[in-house]
């Protein structure tokens, strides 16, 4: 199987532009996110009313009560599943993996509802259950991939199989606990209306968390990527860090799920975006996926609360726009244009 890494290389002095360039578009997309819509907020007036110096406005109820936490939001789930899916991509080697493509999202979906049918006033519990659900998605995948055949396609095939399976049992537990969902429709798709800071604050002690461990274990995915054999005989201790690297993808798609619904295509589009702007590294690879993630997902959910203003549409339709026509675009480019 060829591997995700090739032989060009960028120049650190590149990827220091690209990754600074990343975050003054982050920054720019956070600060449009909290300016732009259906009420204009100057940007002079931001920074006062996130102080607390316009309490009791109507700006500073926009911004702190409607804004803030949207944008935190998207920040934190572009961040996670973009983050998600690189690691996913280099761990099984295959481009055409995601967290939404190989059951990691529907299997975080499935307990966060779960969850919120059985323990409704256990918010807390919301990360937990989606990390377990996420990692219960990847783990099937895996060991339907490793029993078939471990290919390309057939790992993609058996994450559409148990991202059915996952999605049969979200519509069941909504069909017999109809509150379960505040926002089935939201949900299911992907959205961020009515978020606020208390449902983002637990997923984002696991994000960072979960940050914080991938970046300590750069080196290790680094010598991972050269290949199993490759890695062993460097004495990698393959499986344990296989398994623990998926752990931790899945914590970050599991933590954004809890709070962000069942977003598509960003774990896939971004990771292979960045991979041609900033090389195979792992460090700076994560890093720039994080930047890249985050603003892609602001400026999308930017643009759909204003194309159609004052109607707001979810933003996973934005994202599916996109990502879908992408994902068939790779799928025909695999083996030279023959998906099989």
């Amino acid at each position: 199987m060829k591997n995700l890494r090739t032989s060009s290389i960028p120049e650190p002095r590149r990827t220091r532009r690209v990754l600074a360039g990343l975050a003054c578009l982050t920054l720019l997309a956070a600060l449009l996110s909290i300016c732009l819509g259906s009420t204009f907020i100057s940007p002079a007036l931001v920074p006062r009313a996130l102080l607390g110096q316009l309490e009791g406005t109507l700006e500073g109820d926009i911004v702190l009560l409607a804004r803030l936490p949207r944008t935190c939001g998207c920040l934190l789930a572009g961040l996670a599943l973009a983050v998600s899916g690189a690691v996913i991509q280099s761990v099984l080697n295959n481009p055409l993996a995601a967290p939404n493509i190989i059951g990691v999202n529907s299997g975080a979906g499935l307990m966060v509802v779960l969850c919120s049918a059985l323990f409704p006033q256990s918010a807390a519990l919301t990360p937990l259950a989606a990390f377990l659900g996420a990692f219960l998605g990847v783990a099937l995948v895996l060991v339907i991939a490793e029993r078939t055949g471990a290919s390309r396609i057939t790992l993609v095939l058996a994450g559409v199989a148990v991202s059915n399976i996952f999605s049969a049992g979200i519509d069941a537990l909504v069909t017999f606990f109809p509150d379960a969902v505040l926002s089935y429709t939201d949900f299911r798709i992907g959205g961020l209306d009515n978020l606020y800071m208390d449902r983002i604050v637990p997923a984002f002690w696991v994000i960072a968390a979960a940050l914080a461990l991938l970046f300590s274990l750069s080196s290790e995915m680094d010598i991972l990527s050269l290949g199993r054999e490759t890695a062993q005989s460097l004495g990698l201790p393959v499986k344990p860090l296989r398994l623990a690297l998926l752990a931790l993808a899945a914590a970050l798609a599991g933590a954004a799920v809890s709070f962000a619904g069942l977003l598509g295509f960003l774990g896939l589009i971004v990771p292979h975006i960045m991979r041609r702007a900033v090389g195979e590294d792992s460090r700076p690879l994560l890093l720039a996926c994080a930047l890249g993630g985050a603003s892609l997902l602001t400026l999308c959910d930017l643009l759909s609360r204003l194309l159609f203003a004052p109607y707001v549409i979810p933003v996973g339709i934005v994202l599916a726009l996109a990502g879908g026509p992408f994902f068939i675009w790779l799928l025909l480019r695999q083996r030279g244009g023959r998906i099989l």
